[in-house]
């Protein structure tokens, strides 16, 4: 059996960071088995899908780098193929029509409320109380159709929905790749819609008969949908079908324990991207969102291909930790080639105007001894600043301290030394530096304060040498003789 998986969002909204690390663990586990991983776009919902979702999660996919191995399949093109499956059945008798209306079943709700409500009511006796909520409980229960053994209809032109015929009696049982062994009562499960009275088939369906049709083998979604697996496997039996293996995964709590939001960090996948995360980044911290392999925090996607497995994934919410994501990511910066890194970070660099030739060559001299200056791309194009500003350099308050009447005149004479070096380089600058202090019984510490300032101006910087070799003679010299007049 060749492995199948499929990630099947419904755009209805962007691609989140529990769809992602769902897509992930398809194409893991695709890939792991030599198989198949594909992707569905649930557009069944049409007053709520749209063209900008759909492709927000296409372009989410494409930067995570999980690349389905055949187009993307539209699922309301096959409502045809749907409805086929919905009659099928019927002359199967798995399925039959029903001409039970929507306000009928309405006020068959309501009704339960009603009287779930009044068994509440004071001075009525036990066994009042205890009919009542029987009653309440019959009406509310997991819906069986009255035509569910057939029937004439009311009228000739009467409407009707398809409903499955749900399993009688006993109990259903699902073996989890993560959740083990789950059983519920046949009667937990309703006679649901397989097509609306207009025709048009339900989520339930259209699921069901896609994966089949897609050659599915293995479904590994979130657990929220834990209870429709109950509801879809008597549809894959009323077919004759094979049913696949089902796998649900933990949800993703906030690091607080409460169900994850907003402030927890339950972004778009893309605005991770905008806010300077890495597609390899963003990925290795998602695998150990709720997976583990002993004790190793980081995996190149080849490592992961290898060693993923379902038996490594746990049964407890996993906890999003963004300090964690900054940690991890910086690893991966860290690790980046040069020549992507710079093209990564260019965005963030050019603040709405193209990098100059100079300043470009100053940050690309630089870029292989700075990865650690940031865990996202937007702090380390803030670490590159000092190599952006543009002459004169505003002062920040330390800056302009550093910079008294005592500190210009030890820069001037250092400029001098410095406009004298034969040939720019890191090496021959700290050497002057050294020789120069030296010559003037000045310490680093009292040269380097006011050197800095008038380098960059007060922003955060590494070490003097390096800096001026990146700025580059003319530069450094520039904002040297801005300062000393």
């Amino acid at each position: 059996m060749r492995v199948v998986t499929r990630f099947a969002p419904s755009p209805t909204g962007m691609l989140h960071i529990g769809g992602a690390r769902t897509a992930l663990f398809n194409y893991l586990f695709a890939k792991k088995h030599g198989g198949k991983f594909l992707l569905r776009i649930e557009d069944t919902d049409r007053e709520r899908s749209t063209p900008e979702a759909t492709a927000a999660i296409l372009d989410a996919m494409e930067w995570l780098g999980l690349t389905p191995d055949e187009p993307p399949l539209m699922q309301f093109s096959r409502a045809g193929r749907h409805a086929e499956v919905a009659h099928e059945m019927i002359s199967r008798g798995t399925a039959f029509r029903c001409y039970v209306t929507s306000e009928e079943l309405q006020a068959r709700r309501d009704l339960g409320e009603e009287k779930r409500l009044a068994a509440r009511t004071e001075g009525i006796s036990e066994a009042e109380k205890a009919a009542l909520l029987a009653e309440a409980s019959a009406l509310l229960a997991p819906f069986r159709s009255p035509w569910r053994d057939g029937g004439s209809p009311p009228a000739a032109d009467t409407p009707y929905t398809v409903r499955l015929r749900a399993p009688d009696g006993g109990e259903q049982t699902v073996e989890d790749g993560v959740q083990g062994a789950v059983t519920i009562q046949s009667s937990e499960i309703d006679d649901l819609v397989l097509l609306r009275a207009d025709g048009t088939p339900t989520y339930m369906l259209a699921v069901v008969v896609d994966d089949h049709d897609m050659g599915v083998t293995h479904v590994i979604r979130g657990d929220d949908h834990l209870r429709n697996t109950f509801r879809q496997i008597p549809i894959y039996t009323a077919m004759g079908w094979d049913v696949p293996h089902f796998s649900h995964l933990p949800m993703i709590h906030g690091n607080d324990g409460a169900k994850l939001s907003k402030r927890h960090g339950a972004l778009s996948t893309t605005v991770y991207r905008d806010l300077g995360y890495l597609p390899e980044g963003l990925k290795a911290y998602l695998l150990r969102l709720g997976w583990s392999h002993g004790d190793q925090e980081i995996f190149t996607e080849e490592e992961a291909i290898r060693l993923f497995d379902l038996s490594g994934i746990n049964k407890a919410p996993a906890r999003l930790d963004l300090e964690k994501l900054g940690t991890v990511n910086a690893h991966f910066i860290r690790e980046c080639v040069n020549d992507r890194l710079f093209a990564l970070l260019t965005p963030f660099l050019e603040d709405g105007a193209p990098l100059s030739p100079e300043v470009r060559a100053r940050i690309l001299a630089a870029l292989p001894h700075m990865k650690d200056r940031g865990a996202t791309l937007v702090e380390l194009a803030e670490a590159f600043r000092f190599l952006r500003v543009k002459r004169p350099l505003e002062l920040a308050k330390n800056a302009r301290k550093a910079l008294s009447d005592e500190g210009i005149s030890r820069l001037r004479g250092l400029a001098q030394q410095l406009r004298d070096i034969p040939s720019w380089s890191g090496a021959s600058i700290s050497e002057t530096i050294a020789t120069y202090c030296a010559a003037t019984g000045l310490s680093m510490g009292q040269i380097g304060p006011p050197l800095r300032a008038a380098l960059t101006g007060g922003l955060p910087a590494p070490d003097l040498a390096p800096v001026m070799d990146w700025l580059g003679r003319d530069e450094t010299l520039g904002r040297i003789e801005d300062q000393i007049g």
